[in-house]
């Protein structure tokens, strides 16, 4: 946590939850003195790590790899580079195709922006539910990605609206009709369906600019398989890194259903087949928190995490940010983290927050009065009045060096931020020198030429050889052969 302070991962001894929320403004050290030395502590777990820019792979990448974590690793920045992730893997039944679509379209959906009318977004999702129905049920495994859906909406396209026939994707579903009339895909088509061809068509327009990134070959590449095995982080030791440009939130939505399909998978096996908690516990790093779209219920996520082994640090650069993504739970978030740890920052209802948080503290007041005349006296009063320990303005003045650490059921700990280049594996890691870790390199094999120089009055002379040669005629060559 800080120079001096630490916790420890045995959640049932201390009797409290691992989950931290971490306040720092820019510059404040979020990732170099919390995110790189609690990854850098090798602890019997796993981690999930939100990287913009890829900076802490490259830093600690070689120490994970030393410890035995297998690195994963989404990368959003680079995606030739990324291992693959295909969200249809995860996809058990009919409630986690409806969650996949509703992450879609809320993380898809820019911030603020507010549609009068929500009839295209409904009938888009529709078209969109019945779609993967369909591949989840009716297709081989290679075909469930979203390539595919990208190449049945193109099936579906209607090029004149006077022309009645059926698209080749109608016929798909009538085909289906025949087989199964009570198929699910086909009561999500029937209602996409019922409108006119104009409508029809604006439907799949809207549906086309939700799912337009898919039509870049690297990100269709990157969704066409998996290799993350997502559920096997609860049972080895695994460090997955999501890349994110820090300048482009393009591709955050896919670091969205990341989340809840992660969430999910864990979950699942915590429950259903360890017991009640993973034999590995898992460990989020959610830097940059505020530029990732989360479950509308994450505050109930958060509630119920720690039995089954997971916890998060949610990292931000102020309280403002949190307030913003979640305007009646972000109390109720707060609540649910145990250790709170403010780096410095200039956010004003942030400075309030901490003040309020570190209480008052008691001081004693003199006051001395004296008053002058032929009956003059003198008097001194001594009173007991509280303070804060720290006002807004202190807090706000908090040296840069420090930082202010508040532990359930504990007194609050100002204290150095962790230095770094003191712990004990920093030679492991690029800050102590230890090399940058590199992913998703290929080897190539490359032909060389290299030039021979040969003294050539070394070289013995070649002797001839005595055989002598006798040209034969047409004639004589048939005569020989025959």
């Amino acid at each position: 946590m800080t120079q001096n302070v630490r916790i420890g991962l045995n959640a049932k001894k201390h009797r409290r939850n691992l989950n931290t929320l971490v306040c720092g403004g820019s510059g404040a050290g979020k990732t170099r003195f919390y995110c790189k030395p609690n990854l850098m502590q090798t602890s019997n777990s796993s981690q999930v790590i939100l990287d913009p820019k890829g900076e802490i792979l490259r830093d600690v990448g070689n120490l994970l790899e030393k410890a035995g974590y297998e690195i994963k690793v989404l990368d959003l920045i680079s995606m030739e580079k990324s291992h693959c992730y295909n969200p249809f893997v995860y996809l058990r039944n009919d409630n986690d195709i409806q969650r996949l679509v509703t992450n879609l379209f809320k993380s898809t959906t820019p911030k603020g922006s507010q549609s009068n009318d929500p009839f295209w977004d409904t009938a888009a999702s529709m078209l969109l539910l019945a779609l993967i129905f369909y591949l989840h049920y009716e297709a081989p495994e290679e075909e469930q990605n979203f390539a595919m859906v990208m190449e049945m909406l193109r099936a579906a396209a209607i090029e004149d609206e006077e022309d009645n026939r059926p698209s080749p994707l109608d016929n798909l579903f009538a085909d289906l009709e025949m087989d199964n009339p009570d198929h699910i895909a086909l009561k999500y088509y029937r209602s996409y369906h019922s409108g006119s061809a104009k409508t029809l068509k604006s439907i799949q327009i809207t549906l086309a600019a939700r799912l337009e990134k898919f039509n870049l070959e690297s990100l269709a590449a990157l969704t066409s398989a998996d290799e993350l095995d997502l559920a096997s982080m609860g049972e080895k030791k695994t460090a997955l890194f999501a890349l994110i440009p820090d300048n482009d939130s393009s591709f955050n939505f896919l670091v969205s259903i990341l989340y809840t399909q992660l969430f999910q998978q864990l979950f699942y096996s915590a429950d259903h087949i360890h017991g009640g908690s993973l034999p590995i516990p898992v460990h989020f790093l959610m830097d940059e928190f505020a530029n990732v779209s989360l479950p509308d219920d994450f505050d109930k996520i958060l509630s119920v995490m720690r039995s089954r082994g997971v916890s998060v640090s949610i990292i931000l650069q102020n309280l403002a940010q949190l307030k913003a993504l979640f305007e009646k739970q972000w109390e109720s978030i707060v609540g649910n983290c145990d250790e709170f740890l403010y780096l410095g920052g200039n956010e004003q209802s942030t400075h309030k927050y901490v003040s309020e948080l570190l209480g008052k503290e008691t001081i004693d007041t003199n006051t001395y009065g004296k008053s002058e005349g032929r009956s003059g006296s003198y008097s001194t009063n001594y009173q007991i009045s509280g303070r804060e320990l720290l006002t807004p303005d202190e807090v706000r003045m908090l040296d840069n060096r420090y930082a202010i650490l508040f532990i359930r059921g504990e007194l609050p700990v100002m204290d150095l931020k962790y230095a770094i280049l003191k712990h004990p594996n920093v030679a492991y890691t690029a800050d102590g020198k230890g090399g940058v870790y590199q992913h998703g390199e290929v080897t190539k094999n490359v032909a060389t030429i290299e030039t021979l120089y040969v003294d050539l009055d070394s070289v013995p002379e070649m002797e001839l050889s005595e055989t002598t040669y006798e040209l034969l005629s047409d004639e004589d060559f048939e005569n020989l052969t025959n």
